[in-house]
């Protein structure tokens, strides 16, 4: 069963173009258009009986009628032909809050706290440091003299040893 046949029509320069045609999809294809002119508002459905028959005789062939004088021209173009649609404004949403440098000013602090504890432990490990190196000075010192005196005592009783050992053998 073959679907009903519709009669459409859009303004192209000074003609309308009619085509009988069971969609608007197929209507469009027809007159070679790329954009949905019915969405625009420059095409239509056409019902008037005297517009009708002669698209109706050719289905799916472009009919093009010469509109009349200026005035028959501009009549015919469709109530919002042309005129740009309106877009539908969408509200703005209210900027978002600014964030909060509660958190960041809060690391900011803690930071500064740890590296001064930190330069406080280095200042104080370096002072037992130097203690330490001073110690070990002192020990270095006195074992050097405890040393030397060992060693003195040491070379004295072995000069003695040699001595009474050359006494005895005689």
């Amino acid at each position: 069963m073959a679907r009903k046949l519709k009669i459409f029509r859009t303004a192209i320069g000074f003609h309308d173009a009619y085509v009988a045609a069971p969609s608007r999809k197929v209507a469009l294809k027809a007159w070679g258009a790329t954009a949905d002119l019915f969405a625009r508002g420059m095409a239509e459905e056409v019902t008037d009986e005297a517009l009708v028959a002669e698209p109706l005789a050719h289905p799916g062939e472009v009919i093009k009628r010469t509109r009349g004088d200026m005035a028959a021209h501009i009549a015919s173009l469709p109530k919002n032909a042309g005129a740009p649609r309106k877009a539908a404004k969408a509200k703005a949403a209210p900027p978002a809050p600014r964030p909060s440098r509660a958190a960041l000013e809060e690391a900011e602090q803690a930071l500064e706290e740890g590296e001064k504890a930190n330069r406080a432990a280095t200042r104080d490990l370096e002072q037992r440091e130097a203690a330490l190196r001073r110690e070990r000075r002192a020990l270095e010192q006195r074992i050097s003299t405890e040393r030397q005196k060992l060693e003195d005592t040491l070379a004295r009783e072995e000069a003695r040893y040699r001595r009474a050992m050359e006494a005895w053998r005689g």
